[in-house]
């Protein structure tokens, strides 16, 4: 099959099974006749709320924005009855969620959007099974990729490499007209197109030294006055933060985190004393007053990155790439999962019109997905001196618009939707630089930053 060539009835290999790699397949179930997922992982196909060896940060705090949420119920019509009724709790995303961001509370007003308060796990295992359900779909587990296999001029990628893990298993390969990288930040893509005579992508990185600790602890009637998650953000006073997150099963899901080594402990009294040190006591009154289920558990995330993909002059046919391997963001703003299934819609709508992906339009079409949550976190995060990252006269000013923004958005229950609106990935970040906004902001955040 050659670019432009209807894809109906060829062969797409997906290597990475988590949650971008999942919805970049089940997008391609609507044009190829066989789609395969290759992941390292056991991939098992019961919904579970068991995070998978693999993932080590599922069992972490996670976030589906409204715009994931939304990309996700077109990829897979019926998807949130179906979680609701499997027991994930929902909740409006401003109405039912406290968000403290610089030290400010968003007005907690109704806005009509819904948010699914699923575990990171449960939601990848459910994804998993409606696609494992599709009579085209394979799952090679624990299976590793070697390498990419090309034409003979390598101007395009004909299939991969692959080992099973099994002890004694030989290589294969795997013919295929498109591959999907979807592994992750660790992606080896920059590596293996090199060795093909490409340019590698720039890279940019932003570092956060960040880590955060997760435990998970009983939810009992009336905990959070019914609200469905807390978000408290660092400050300039305070490099200390944390989620709480309602998920299935009648538990909080509560990650403590810390920038710049700030690292919270991983011991049951350091663990309680770092939730009482935040700024605000919502997370510590669940703490203490919840009954805990695990350990605390630790993950460490040195760095945002992102590889410029789009920016390659060259870049060789049947090869994609999505989810973190093209951008992963700082996890404290909940942006990856439903970035990832805003690139699989895009990757739907191009496959659409019946001709095999173009990997240039395709890069060129994810970048504004890609570019307002990098431009938000990354902005956000290079607010605070320590983080590492190029800084331009635009941040300086933006970041003290947003400062006014923010503390306008404590009682100003337009600007706290417009906020949250752009928060989740329905509207531009230009959003809140209107006119409107501006005004609000300079009246409401005078008294206030």
């Amino acid at each position: 099959m050659t670019d432009g060539q209807s894809s109906a009835g060829g062969v797409a290999v997906v290597l990475g099974g988590s949650i971008a790699g999942l919805l970049a397949a089940q997008a391609l179930t609507e044009a190829y006749g066989e789609v395969i997922v290759c992941d390292r992982d056991a991939l098992r196909t019961e919904t579970s709320s068991e995070p998978r060896r693999g993932v080590p940060q599922g069992r972490h705090a996670h976030g589906l924005l409204a715009a994931g949420r939304e990309a996700i119920e077109e990829l897979l019509p019926g998807a949130t009855d179906e979680l609701v009724a499997a027991g994930v709790p929902t909740g409006d995303v401003l109405g039912d969620l406290r968000f403290f961001t610089m030290g400010r509370r968003l007005k907690q007003t109704p806005i009509g959007l819904t948010g699914l308060a699923a575990s990171r796990p449960f939601l990848e295992s459910y994804v998993r099974r409606r696609l494992a359900a599709h009579p085209g779909v394979r799952l090679r587990e624990r299976t590793e990729v070697v390498g990419l296999e090309a034409s003979g001029d390598r101007t395009r990628v004909t299939g991969v490499r692959v080992r099973p893990l099994a002890e004694g298993a030989a290589e294969e390969s795997l013919a295929a007209d498109l591959v999907v990288d979807a592994t992750g930040r660790g992606s080896r893509t920059p590596h293996r197109i090199a060795e093909l005579g490409y340019d590698e992508p720039v890279e940019e990185r932003v570092g956060v030294d960040l880590a955060y600790v997760t435990r998970h602890y009983r939810r009992e009637p009336g905990m959070l006055d019914g609200d469905v998650a807390v978000i408290l953000g660092p400050t300039q006073d305070s490099l200390r933060g944390a989620f709480v997150q309602v998920v299935e099963g009648d538990r909080f899901v509560v990650t403590l985190f810390g920038l710049l080594g700030d690292h919270p402990p991983t011991d049951d009294q350091g663990y309680r004393n770092f939730a009482k040190s935040l700024s605000r006591p919502d997370v510590h009154e669940v703490v203490e007053a919840a009954e805990p289920l695990d350990d605390p558990v630790l993950h460490r995330f040195p760095y945002s990155v992102r590889r410029r993909y789009e920016r390659l002059r060259r870049f060789p046919a049947g090869l994609l790439v999505v989810g973190d391997a093209v951008c992963s963001f700082n996890p404290l703003y909940g942006q990856g999962m439903s970035v990832a299934a805003l690139q699989a819609r895009v990757l739907r709508r191009q496959l659409a019109g019946g001709a095999a992906p173009d990997s240039k339009r395709f890069f060129s079409d994810i970048r504004p997905v890609v570019d307002a949550p990098w431009q938000m976190a990354a902005g956000a995060d290079l607010a605070f001196p320590g983080v590492e990252g190029r800084r331009t006269a635009v941040n300086g000013l933006v970041n003290r618009y947003m400062a006014r923004l923010q503390a306008a958005a404590e009682h100003d229950a337009s600007v706290a939707r417009t906020f949250t609106r752009v928060s989740n990935l329905l509207d531009p970040p230009s959003r809140l630089m209107r006119p409107d906004m501006a005004l609000r902001a300079l009246v409401g955040g005078r008294s206030r930053t």
